[in-house]
């Protein structure tokens, strides 16, 4: 091989990239290389070190959402800490925490290294851990925000978080305690979580039982609660939200983040009127990064000040679509991805499930 033969090897490995893909709706992620683009200005190249797996990626890649649907392949990913390998603004070698909107032409996180625009990139603070700081990015995002900036929770108040059992909810159990919640209550169905709950600062956990009925659950619900609901963060919709509406107070705060339990809810009129509720939404997708920052500064502070747990599980970008599957069956932890050499912890049992 010549000289020049070799250097033209040496640059066009350079400019690829180990990812995940996925080929079209529905598709597993598989492990492939993929040609980087070159960087240009207004954006950073970082190396990945963790790219957290949301239920989010998973919804894009199911054809399913709302909002983005890729017909053709692309990388998944929404998010990661990584090292600033160039970068007009952000210093080479800093620690960092991005965001990016997977599609097509535009790859996502879940790969060694990525390209993402200067304005979706902030600095971590010293000493916070990588991994964790990545797994209460999205996750503590979609909790923060809801309670304190859009249901503006107050000391004292009561708060009920439907679907407490996963990250976001594990997550929303411990803000509001951390934000002065006079009494918190974890709404899930599975009961190891929902006892871990109890541990994290819940002061009751109502368990969601198969087919039982709107009023059944209702009463137990009021059971817990011990007196008017203030702020309800509500991942799950449908039947769970219909049955702690009657227990709201006046003027109380719901916000939705998620309808694992169904896409649709039957809400009285006169009851939403009556008690001047404030039904409200919240997307995480759909929220610059800028208007995020309040809510990270507070999620890596307290990370720092060991206030906050986040249970964390990692995975080698090559056993992705291992990870894939698990979070598709809700693991009841953060799924989080180290590309490249970086260790894992994410092992099998003798039954071939995730341990």
């Amino acid at each position: 091989m010549s000289l020049r033969d070799a250097v033209r090897s040496r640059d066009e490995a350079a400019a690829e990239t180990a990812a995940a893909v996925v080929d079209r709706p529905g598709a597993a992620p598989r492990l492939d290389s993929i040609a980087m683009a070159p960087r240009t200005a207004g954006t950073t190249l970082l190396s990945v070190l963790a790219a957290p797996l949301n239920p989010l990626d998973l919804l894009i890649a199911s054809g399913a959402f709302h909002s983005a649907r890729h017909e053709v392949p692309y990388v998944p990913g929404s998010e990661c800490v990584g090292v600033v390998q160039e970068s007009d603004i952000h210093p080479a070698g800093s620690l960092v925490y991005a965001e990016r909107r997977a599609s097509p032409t535009t790859p996502g996180t879940f790969a060694d290294r990525v390209l993402v625009r200067d304005a979706d990139v902030l600095p971590l603070p010293a000493g916070v851990d990588a991994v964790r700081a990545a797994a209460v990015g999205n996750s503590g995002v979609a909790a923060w925000l809801p309670l304190i900036e859009t249901a503006g929770l107050r000391t004292g108040e009561t708060v009920v978080v439907l679907g407490a059992t996963g990250a976001v909810g594990q997550l929303a159990v411990q803000i509001a305690r951390r934000h002065g919640a006079g009494r918190v209550i974890g709404v899930g169905r599975d009961q190891a979580a929902l006892q871990r709950l109890l541990i994290l600062g819940a002061d009751a956990v109502v368990d969601l039982r198969p087919d039982e009925s709107e009023a059944a659950l209702s009463a137990r619900m009021a059971e817990a609660t011990a007196g008017p609901v203030d702020v309800v963060l509500d991942g799950l919709y449908g039947l769970p939200l219909q049955a702690v509406l009657p227990l709201c107070a006046q003027h109380a705060r719901v916000v939705n983040i998620g309808n694992s339990a169904g896409s649709t809810a039957t809400i009285p009129a006169g009851l939403l009127r009556g008690k001047q509720i404030q039904l409200s939404g919240f997307a995480g997708l759909h929220t610059e990064l800028k208007d995020k920052q309040r809510a990270l500064a507070w999620l890596w502070a307290a990370l720092g000040r060991g206030d906050l747990y986040v249970d964390v599980r990692t995975v080698a970008l090559a056993d992705l679509p291992e990870a894939w599957e698990a979070q598709a069956s809700s693991p009841h932890v953060k799924l989080v991805v180290l590309p490249g050499d970086r260790q894992s912890n994410l092992h099998r049992n003798p039954s071939g499930a995730l341990s």
